[in-house]
């Protein structure tokens, strides 16, 4: 028996709910696909899967064998991936994590393009605002907004910037105390991003000494759109990127304040940054997302350019 090919069989027949379901996708017959599959049980000297008359379905002994090898085909994929990822033409999956809103706004409406231009390649985009851990999750290349590594560990490629814009809504503004010096918020309602600690400092630079603020307020979530959403609802005050807000900038939705300064959460850049592995170097599968990434960037109204 061919084992690595009856896991594969065994594999879609889980997969696909039948030996028949399988057995189309995999180009092949029926009979082929039950009898690796019944190879493999005699080899083991267990049943993976209960068969009636009208459907197959894995047993607990099959679903703990389903998902080590689904492990194990993912590896060998992988393997094969790594081997082919140094030519011109990338090849394989490239395991992505990027901002939630980042992900959503900026980079799914085009990874159509992407995938259009590289047929060898497959993509698994994670949406996460926490930063991943590239090793232990298994990610090729996260996607970070204001986070600069400093690291032997991590490889960091700058890929643009951009800027944060203190925003309300003209409702808020009109009904709260008046708000032209940064010293002004601590009178008001600062929704804020949710980093893990309990005080959070906006930094406001400007031509004299920077403006160190801990501003307050009654809402925090760890997602930006929450934010945007509750500051268009007229809930306060918020600090988010440029392109999360412009649009709504432009329509009124919300109103601009505070603009000729540069504004950061405490000690946070405005760098956006691309990060893999060392030994990721020379992977064309990264490298052909970093371009299409900086592509993106480059499109964008000024205050999210490459640099």
């Amino acid at each position: 028996m061919d084992k690595l090919l009856a896991l594969k069989m065994f594999v879609e027949t889980v997969r696909c709910g039948g030996y028949s379901s399988a057995a189309r996708k995999l180009g092949i017959s029926t009979s082929s696909v039950t009898r690796q599959v019944a190879g493999l049980e005699n080899e083991l000297g267990a049943s993976l899967l209960n068969r009636t008359t009208r459907n197959t379905s894995v047993t607990v002994a099959g679903q703990t064998y389903f998902e080590k090898a689904v492990a194990i085909l993912d590896a060998i994929d992988e393997a094969d991936a790594v081997v082919a990822d140094r030519g011109s033409e990338p090849q394989g999956r490239l395991r992505i994590s990027v901002p939630v809103e980042f992900g959503r706004r900026l980079i799914a409406p085009h990874l159509s393009r992407l995938l259009e231009r590289h047929p060898g390649l497959e993509i698994s985009l994670s949406l996460s605002d926490q930063v991943s851990d590239l090793l232990s999750e298994q990610i090729d290349v996260s996607v970070r907004l204001g986070s600069s590594v400093v690291s032997e560990d991590i490889v960091s490629k700058r890929v643009g910037h951009f800027e944060r814009w203190v925003v309300a809504s003209p409702e808020y503004l009109a009904r709260s105390a008046a708000l032209c010096h940064p010293r002004d918020l601590l009178e008001h309602q600062c929704l804020r991003f949710d980093y893990g600690g309990t005080h959070q400092h906006w930094t406001f630079q400007s031509e004299e000494a920077p403006i160190q603020l801990n501003v307050h307020g009654r809402l925090q979530s760890n997602n930006a759109d929450i934010l945007r959403e509750a500051a268009i609802g007229g809930g306060g005050v918020t600090l988010l990127a440029d392109w999360l807000v412009r649009e709504d900038v432009a329509a009124g939705r919300l109103t601009r304040v505070l603009e000729h300064y540069e504004i950061n959460p405490g000690s946070a850049s405005t760098c956006i940054n691309a990060l893999y592995l060392p030994n990721h170097r020379g992977s064309s599968r990264i490298n052909v997302f970093i371009e299409f990434l900086m592509e993106i960037l480059s499109v964008l109204p000024r205050g999210t350019q490459t640099e």
